[in-house]
């Protein structure tokens, strides 16, 4: 194990910066903040930290929208801020990765600002500019994820661009070569500075057709995606032409290349494409990006079979890739609302993250899922997120994840001096830090003592792996590696199972993972309600 590439089979805790604490009482999270609980995050036993963007930028998708890619936002600190960060993080431990939203930027930065003023001048080509067709309309049918069309019309140039998101975060041209080599330019900035790894966001929207064909039409069957709300248009087109495109492979390689010349520096790819599966696969090929990070886990769909099928797809594909996998983060419910159906209980999330974390691969883990955390419920009127504002009522965006990390049950739950830029639910300040590290049975304590374990276990970490046939509400399969495999099998539902499994001859039960402990004998397996069995096959 010691020889493998410190992110193959990692977790990596996800820190959205807004929420996750305040140090100068302006009711946004900060720099100083995360350092001053690195400690606390070092000690769930993680591998290392992904922190979302920190970046100057309007905020307009709260730092997705990036002004300047080398400056730390002064909401959150300076860069400063950011080495001590660093500094620490590497003193206990922790790997430090960090977003690089390369397919935009935001309109204030400067070469937008540039880009727009003209068509001849020196960063005319750097965005996608079009003419409008002869009645004025757009160039084609594209449309934005975030509602609409996804062309704004610039009034300076008489053109319009191209904006995947927000109309604020125009896209970059990657067909110019001066492009990609200034982007690859600002990745190699933080490189320089030591960081371990990259969270690559959105990254299979750099390229664009440039023939600009309009989007074929998608049957209604087929709508269907993560977090779209049900009356967004975006979930009527096949996305052939505004993303994926055959080019961005040679982009990746040149990525890839820069990567190489540092030590042990890692690469997650956020793909979300009509197969994200299959371009997950293609993005991972040797040469390429070191992890996928696909949205296939963040879906509401929950059972076993799902799971199973969706993990042995991507299995099928990847040959020479190595997946990553999530089942919260900042851009959808959190996942005991998601998949709890009513039941909220810290069995099920401690049960959840254990599976997860069980998977082939590496495992994004977000902030709060250590505790048990729901989904929270933001009023319209203190809605934040522009996509949840543009689509209230049918769908509520983004804002329900992002509420403030609750330290302890105050007011604030401890984020913060100042009012939270997002309120913290009472539910939640009864589940904080503070509460949960005086109780030993707590879900903080029990997800504290699985990464423990886990950490013993090379095959969980770098096996490959094998699913047995087994009916819902079970998931089972083994890890092996070397000499050694191990069986874990799950009950996804409260109330308890038993049931014969067949290809398993003996196997002998492994304590210290904190979960409620199942049990094989004779053939058959019982486990209790959120139940697990992690076993030693003879």
């Amino acid at each position: 194990m010691s020889e493998a590439p410190w992110w193959r089979g990692a977790v990596t805790y996800q820190i959205y910066p807004r929420s996750f604490m305040d140090t100068d009482g302006d009711g946004v999270g900060d720099l100083p903040g995360i350092i001053d609980r690195l400690d606390y995050v070092a000690s769930l036993g993680v591998d290392a930290i992904w922190i979302s963007p920190f970046f100057r930028s309007p905020m307009a998708d709260f730092g997705y929208d990036i002004a300047d890619y080398r400056e730390v936002d002064p909401l959150f600190g300076n860069n400063d801020d950011f080495d001590h960060l660093l500094a620490k993080a590497h003193s206990l431990g922790l790997k430090v990765m960090i977003d690089q939203v390369l397919s935009h930027t935001s309109v204030e930065h400067a070469w937008f600002r540039q880009s727009r003023e003209s068509r001849d001048n020196p960063k005319a080509d750097w965005y996608v500019w079009a003419d409008a067709r002869e009645d004025g309309t757009p160039p084609n049918n594209w449309l934005s994820l975030f509602g609409g069309c996804a062309w704004q019309w610039e009034p300076r140039r008489g053109q319009y661009y191209l904006h995947n998101f927000l109309t604020s975060q125009p896209d970059l041209n990657y067909h110019n070569p001066d492009v990609r080599r200034a982007v690859l330019d600002e990745v190699k900035f933080w490189l320089d500075k030591g960081v371990d790894g990259l969270r690559l966001d959105a990254i299979n929207f750099c390229f664009h057709d440039q023939q600009l064909r309009d989007n074929p039409p998608k049957p209604e069957d087929k709508r269907v995606g993560r977090g779209f709300s049900p009356d967004n248009p975006y979930a009527f087109q096949y996305h052939y032409y505004n993303n994926t495109r055959p080019e961005n492979i040679a982009f990746l390689e040149d990525l890839r290349a820069l990567m190489d010349q540092y030590h042990q520096v890692a690469a997650i790819g956020e793909i979300s494409s009509e197969d994200s599966l299959a371009t997950t696969a293609e993005y991972t090929r040797d040469g390429r990006l070191h992890m996928g990070y696909s949205f296939e886990l963040l879906t509401d769909d929950f059972s076993a079979a799902y799971i199973r099928s969706t993990v042995q797809n991507l299995e099928a594909q990847m040959l020479e890739g190595w997946p990553c996998w999530a089942i919260s983060n900042h851009d959808v419910a959190r996942v005991l609302t998601r998949w709890g159906n009513g039941d909220a209980s810290p069995q099920l999330a401690n049960l959840l993250s254990a599976m997860v974390c069980s998977l082939r691969g590496s495992v994004c883990v977000y902030q709060g899922e250590e505790l048990g955390l729901t989904e929270a419920e933001v009023p319209f009127e203190a809605l934040q997120d522009p996509y949840g504002i543009t689509f209230w009522p049918t769908f509520k965006g983004r804002d329900g994840c992002r509420t403030p990390m609750p330290w302890n049950n105050g007011i604030n739950a401890g984020f913060s001096v100042g009012e939270p830029w997002l309120p913290v639910p009472a539910e939640h300040r009864a589940l904080a830090v503070s509460l949960q590290e005086s109780e030993p049975g707590s879900a903080l304590h029990r997800f504290r003592a699985f990464m423990a374990w886990r950490r013993t276990q090379p095959a969980l970490r770098l096996g490959d792996i094998r699913f047995l046939d087994t009916p819902e509400p079970v998931l089972a399969f083994t890890r092996r590696h070397g000499d050694e495999t191990v069986l874990a099998a799950f009950n996804l539902s409260a109330q308890p199972v038993e049931l014969p499994l067949d290809g398993i001859a003996g196997a002998t039960p492994v304590n210290g993972h904190g979960l409620a402990q199942g049990t094989f004998a004779d053939g058959r397996l019982s486990l209790p309600g959120h139940g697990a069995l992690y076993a030693r096959i003879d």
